[in-house]
């Protein structure tokens, strides 16, 4: 059975499913099984789409006009494809002329995926090396400390003065997993961390 998907940015007027519903029924998509969302891509929750993987059997072929109607990115698409391959459903996108129940289409879509794999790794590798050059221009990574400085020694110098945490926590105006976290930190002993 031949299933239909489609999706629109928004409600507006102006943006009309007509076009992809045209194309859909034209490749014999019966209108009992079209689907569809007036939302982003970039949505995580779409209904539609939440329903049409849902009701997909073994057999059927999951039809959209266009590849960017169904996933939000590349590593989507691929994601929703899989999950559609490990139901035994099949995938066709108009537009593109991509078919998984064809030798070629398969390749396609094998291509795609090491395409996206690749893609990750390309992000990966960028994102440490962004971090390498950040900490040899002395940069460090994360949330600036909460505690620091001349405000530090102080705390400490109370601290071994023998105040508590709590009144530290009031007096210096930090909550107490900030204290903590900020002597775990600086290294001060274990011993005086637990009481």
């Amino acid at each position: 059975m031949l299933i239909g998907y489609m999706r629109v940015s928004s409600e507006s007027d102006r943006q009309s499913t007509n076009l992809q519903r045209d194309a859909l029924l034209a490749v014999g998509v019966d209108t009992r099984h079209l689907f569809e969302d007036h939302a982003s891509g970039a949505k995580d929750d779409r209904a539609g789409l939440a329903k049409v993987l849902e009701f997909v059997h073994p057999g059927d072929v999951l039809v959209v006009w266009k590849l960017d109607r169904l996933g939000r990115s590349l590593s989507h698409l691929l994601e929703i494809v899989n999950t559609l391959k490990h139901k035994q459903v099949a995938f066709r996108s108009l537009t593109e002329g991509m078919d998984t129940t064809t030798p070629s289409g398969e390749l396609l879509f094998h291509v795609f995926g090491a395409l996206a794999q690749y893609e990750r790794a390309l992000i990966q590798e960028r994102i440490v090396a962004g971090l390498t050059a950040a900490r040899r221009r002395g940069r460090i990574g994360g949330r600036p400390q909460a505690i620091t400085g001349e405000k530090l020694d102080a705390i400490i110098a109370v601290l071994n003065g023998g105040m508590s945490k709590a009144a530290v926590c009031r007096n210096f105006g930090v909550k107490r997993t900030t204290l903590i976290d900020t002597l775990t930190r600086v290294g001060w002993p274990a011993s005086y961390k637990d009481q």
